[in-house]
């Protein structure tokens, strides 16, 4: 499997918005993730979605998702994006984040890990 590829399809429907979409296509079954910010940990790709789908129905409106740069080294990947979001009830959300991925041999993700640069 290409990791460069899967990365760069992944990154393409984060890029749009579609974090459930991104999550339920790429993920293995056993991934797990970890949010060095506020958002914690998760144990699977089950617990990822439910967590995107409660952040995704809680966006008031988009106003921009930035993909800046990629960097793919074997089985390891990191993307770095800005996320600009209105939230219900009036909150902002704006995140310089840098995303590392590890990938499976079969092009999923397996375990990902959030950098938020305040």
């Amino acid at each position: 499997m290409n990791i460069k590829e899967q990365v760069q399809k992944m990154d393409a429907v984060v890029s749009t918005g579609a974090v459930v979409d991104a999550v339920k296509q790429f993920f293995a079954e056993d991934a797990s993730t970890s949010d060095h910010g506020e958002g914690g940990t998760t144990a699977d790709k089950a617990a990822m979605v439910a967590k995107m789908e409660g952040f995704a129905g809680s966006i008031e409106k988009v106003n921009g998702i930035t993909l800046h740069h990629t960097l793919v080294d074997g089985n390891v990947s990191a993307s770095e994006f800005t996320f600009d979001f209105d939230m219900q009830g009036g909150g902002k959300v704006y995140w310089h984040e840098i995303i590392r991925r590890i990938w499976n041999d079969e092009g999923k993700v397996i375990q990902e890990e959030y950098f938020n640069a305040e």
